[in-house]
């Protein structure tokens, strides 16, 4: 009988027995994990009247998660360069599916917290597999697979507030453990469609690993709670990061990624990208409540279209990087986002149904900053540092979405024009909203300057 199994050193296409179950497969799973994020932003008020607690002591229910989260993201990337995807998606959903059963019957603020984490470390897999799984399993079609995969991102954080509210709202807050939960049943399924492959010889710099944890932990708790002691954490934790990386064998990260212009302009580019996509999704809830007095409810329908519209054009922006290649796709899909940060500028002092027209030019713009930098990095990497390359990416972007969160709430807190800088922005007490909005824009625009500049040299080479 002829052996199936593969290495994870091949460089041809792996051959898988059902592509399409495949692929649905990993967007249930994809689209249950950022649900879950975006499900537990509703029930924040709910869990903090249960327990009877603070806004600062709550917001670690999202806080820890997104720590974890990160750092997760990056080591299972690091480890899929190894281990195969099979065995690490077993790992990851059960762990998922036992915290999510944990928090279900959690009589304490502290277990909830702990189920989060839990949760977290489980999670984080499945960010880390799904962006590499194009990569080693759809090569003639891995533009098309990261647009479908980006757009089911984009809806999934769309209609997690909806979903969220609805199950909160007629049931109770911990049935979305319950729900998370459900994420096990396709275990067999994933398992029935990944080729078997053999498990390369691992060197996985653990020391590194735990400077890497420390510097986002203490980077996302300095920020959040305005502590210099934390920030001077991280400056401790990122120098000896960079010191062991310089002198170990096998670093964690190599440091021939930071040599790399190109590889840095994307990371880069795609970091404020998508700090600004989801700043958008922080700010209009908060926007939507504070001036227009919506329903949490009501603020998900107004969202709700732009989730739709970027399901729909994450499929054919994913073909346009096959065809067009991913530079054209990035620079189209910055030049959108741009665009749609300046036309909710102005439109944040009108009527809701305007604003959930307005908001989709940038909402469908996700899929395509997504697509485009993570099939960049794709030709950029070799296929055996694949794994902690696009690691990277995924940390990048989760720091950059807990980022944007918290330092516009700052900016929120302390801002409060009377007019905004904006000259076309409608009045309607939104002047803080629309500069923010306005901001967005000339980042974006930097952030492909940057990209421009950094990563096309005077020798142009081949179209990615």
């Amino acid at each position: 009988m002829k052996n199936t199994t593969t290495s994870l050193d091949e460089t041809d296409e792996v051959k898988i027995k059902n592509p399409k179950a495949l692929l649905t497969a990993l967007c249930f799973v994809l689209m249950m994990s950022v649900m879950n994020g975006t499900m537990f932003n509703i029930a924040i008020p709910d869990i903090a009247k249960t327990f009877q607690l603070m806004p600062s002591e709550v917001s670690w229910v999202m806080t820890g998660y997104i720590m974890v989260y990160a750092v997760g993201a990056l080591m299972y990337g690091k480890l899929a360069d190894y281990y195969p995807f099979k065995t690490l998606i077993t790992i990851g959903l059960t762990i998922f599916a036992i915290g999510s059963l944990f928090g279900f019957f959690a009589q304490s603020y502290l277990m909830v917290l702990i189920a989060r984490v839990i949760q977290a470390s489980g999670g984080a897999m499945l960010p880390a597999l799904v962006f590499l799984a194009p990569i080693r399993y759809f090569p003639k079609e891995r533009g098309k697979v990261l647009g479908i995969i980006s757009s089911v991102m984009a809806f999934a954080s769309g209609v997690g507030p909806i979903v969220g509210g609805f199950i909160a709202g007629f049931l109770d807050w911990k049935f979305l453990f319950l729900t998370s939960a459900c994420i096990i049943i396709m275990l067999p399924f994933l398992r029935k469609n990944l080729p078997d492959e053999k498990k390369r010889e691992a060197h996985v710099d653990f020391i590194g690993a735990f400077f890497v944890a420390g510097t986002i932990a203490t980077l996302l708790i300095g920020i959040t709670m305005e502590s210099l002691i934390s920030i001077g954490g991280m400056l401790f934790f990122l120098t000896c990061f960079f010191v062991r990386s310089k002198y170990v064998e096998y670093p964690f990260i190599p440091p021939h990624f930071f040599k790399n212009k190109k590889f840095v302009a994307t990371i880069i580019t795609s970091f404020f990208g998508v700090a600004c996509l989801f700043g958008l999704m922080f700010t209009l809830p908060i926007m939507l409540r504070d001036v227009h007095e919506l329903t949490t409810m009501q603020i998900g329908l107004v969202l709700f279209p732009g989730a739709i519209c970027a399901a729909i054009i994450g499929q054919f922006g994913g073909r346009l990087v096959d065809s067009k290649g991913s530079r054209f796709v990035l620079f189209l899909s910055m030049m959108i986002l741009s665009t749609g940060f300046f036309v909710i500028s102005i439109s944040t002092g009108l009527h809701p149904i305007v604003l959930s027209l307005s908001i989709i030019l940038a909402y469908m713009c996700f899929p395509l900053v997504q697509a485009s930098t993570a099939d960049l990095l794709a030709n950029i990497l070799p296929n055996k540092e694949t794994g902690v390359g696009m690691g990277v990416f995924n940390l990048m972007n989760f720091v950059a979405g807990s980022l944007s969160g918290a330092i516009i709430g700052k900016v929120l807190d302390i801002y409060s024009p009377e007019k905004s800088f904006n000259p076309f922005a409608q009045k309607g007490g939104s002047a803080a909203y629309s500069d923010v909005f306005l901001m967005f824009v000339f980042i974006v625009l930097g952030a492909y300057l940057f990209f421009r500049t950094f990563y096309e040299n005077k020798k142009r080479s081949l179209e990615a």
